[in-house]
């Protein structure tokens, strides 16, 4: 698979309609919405990921982020929320991609994998052929309480780009990314996509300068029309 240029962002987090909008304002094709998880910032209800999935358009991807390690309750829970993305944000236990497949035809199936080592890429070959994507994060499974992302660490982006390399399916990277050093992670690794959170906010919000830094890095280029004044035009 070959690196792309200029990747496509998710924002994640998202806590509110008004968030999922200013996201795709900047430029977000995808947005993160977080259920129940064991640690990690972002979390809300279902019924709040429900309506925010539902507000926006076909074209841009709505991610669940699960916790959840039985395809039983990711397939209940993805059918409450109506999102088109499921995040597997731990690993399966119960059931399989395939269960996951069938039970939910034309819904895009992400795994994420937890860069600690190593022993990520075997990780990753092992089920790239079972899903669309595979997201590299930051986090840790082994911990007592688990970190499952959230962490704004970055890790080592030079196994980030083996995996890219070794596997067929988009590669989205996670990870303490921010306006400071998705450049040079864009550069290493050659993701599909990349994934941000705490970095475009201030106290928990979302913050538009913040998203427009972020985004001008990406496109080597200052985006200089603000949110509001863009609102104020489509008046």
């Amino acid at each position: 698979m070959q690196a792309v240029k200029r990747p496509r962002v998710k924002i994640c987090c998202i806590g509110s309609v008004e968030e999922a909008r200013l996201a795709i304002h900047y430029g977000a094709s995808a947005i993160g919405l977080v259920s129940e998880m064991p640690s990690g910032p972002g979390v809300i209800a279902e019924e709040r990921i429900r309506q925010i999935a539902r507000s926006v358009p076909p074209t841009i991807s709505s991610f669940l982020l699960t916790s959840k390690q039985d395809a039983a309750s990711i397939i209940t829970q993805q059918r409450r929320c109506g999102v088109n993305t499921i995040q597997i944000c731990d690993h399966l236990t119960e059931g399989s991609y395939g269960d996951l497949r069938e039970a939910m035809p034309g819904i895009a199936l992400v795994q994420v994998i937890h860069v600690t080592g190593p022993e990520a890429l075997d990780r990753a070959l092992s089920v790239a052929r079972h899903v669309d994507g595979i997201l590299l994060d930051s986090g840790n499974q082994s911990l007592p309480i688990k970190e499952l992302g959230g962490t704004g660490r970055t890790h080592d982006w030079s196994i980030s780009r083996q995996i890219r390399e070794a596997v067929d399916v988009p590669i989205f990277l996670a990870g303490g990314l921010n306006p400071g050093n998705v450049r040079a992670a864009i550069d290493q690794v050659g993701p599909f996509g990349v994934d941000v959170c705490s970095a475009v906010r201030t106290q928990g919000v979302l913050d538009a300068e913040k998203l427009a830094a972020f985004f001008g890095q990406i496109a080597n280029e200052v985006i200089v029309k603000s949110y509001d004044e863009s609102a104020r035009d489509s008046r």
